[in-house]
């Protein structure tokens, strides 16, 4: 059994996020040793390892404590895992359009700027556009 701060560093979730994680029911409450110090298991690394990897695959925090039952429910239903995650891809594709359409108005925007000028066209055009 280990403490708070070797857990965080074992599973590369920050202290505070894992006391996030347990407040809210999203990883159960680990033991607690006499002194009331909370001792994490190397399945409660685990866990939290698997939702950092979600995480970091951009997986909302609800989806990923679903995927964290799932995966701990012995009987995990590989079709429901890979609706979730063709859903996330399409949530990713629209984020890409979306930024692509950001960084496309704002090449236009700079685009018109030059050193030197008084008035900035930049701003000018921030002024007086609605919507991108």
């Amino acid at each position: 059994m280990i403490a708070i701060g070797e857990a965080s560093r074992q599973s590369g979730v920050g202290i505070e996020t894992i006391r996030y994680y347990e407040r809210e029911g999203i990883v159960p409450k680990p033991e607690r040793a006499p002194n009331n110090r909370r001792l994490y298991s190397a399945d409660d690394v685990g866990r939290l390892r698997f939702l950092k990897r979600c995480r970091d695959l951009g997986f909302p925090l609800a989806d990923a404590k679903t995927l964290l039952g799932l995966s701990e429910g012995g009987g995990a239903d590989c079709l429901s895992v890979k609706d979730m995650a063709e859903l996330h891809i399409a949530n990713v594709r629209d984020k890409i359009d979306e930024l692509t359409r950001l960084e496309a108005a704002l090449n236009e925007l700079t685009a018109n700027c030059a050193k030197g000028n008084v008035a900035c066209p930049m701003l000018t055009r921030l002024r007086t556009v609605q919507g991108c």
